[in-house]
C-alpha cells in the first residue's frame, strides 16, 4: 500500500484524510459524552448476547462500558475464568467456540451505529457542532 501522508490515517485499506482536524473537532467533545455515546454502543452488544446457559454465571457475568475511544463488552471474571474457552473455543480440549459476543454486535450491528448516530448528533449539537 502508499505510504500515509501526514494528516492522514491508513488501516485495512481505508484512507482518512483531514485526521488532525478530525481529531480537533473530536477534542471539543467532552471526554465523558463520548464516553457515554460508546457506553450506549456497547449496552445494545451486551444486553443481545445469548451466552450458553448451565448454571446462569457466564450469563451474568457479560457487563459493557464506555471508554474515551471505544466501547467494550466483556464477559467473564475470576468466578467465570471460563468464558474466553466458551466464547473462542478450545480445540485441544474439543472445547467448540461459542461467540456469543460477537454474534450479538453482528445481529445488532443497525441498531448500535444508529446508537452511535443518534449519540453523536446529542453531542454534537450540545456543543454547537455542524
Amino acid at each position: 500500500p502508499p505510504a500515509a501522508r501526514p494528516n492522514t490515517l491508513m488501516s485495512e485499506g481505508v484512507r482518512i484524510e483531514g485526521v488532525d482536524e478530525l481529531r480537533r473537532s473530536l477534542d471539543k467533545f467532552g471526554r465523558a459524552d463520548l464516553k457515554a455515546v460508546h457506553a450506549d454502543g456497547a449496552k445494545v452488544v451486551e444486553k443481545g448476547a445469548r451466552p450458553p446457559r448451565q448454571s446462569g454465571r457466564l450469563a451474568a457475568s457479560v457487563r459493557s462500558s464506555g471508554q474515551q475511544k471505544q466501547g467494550v463488552v466483556r464477559a467473564g471474571n475470576a468466578r467465570v475464568p471460563y468464558a474466553g474457552p466458551i466464547h473462542f473455543g478450545w480445540p485441544k480440549r474439543n472445547i467448540r467456540a461459542q461467540p456469543f459476543l460477537s454474534e450479538s454486535l453482528q445481529r445488532n450491528e443497525k441498531r448500535v451505529v444508529g446508537v452511535y448516530r443518534d449519540g453523536l448528533d446529542r453531542v454534537k449539537a450540545r456543543h454547537g457542532l455542524s
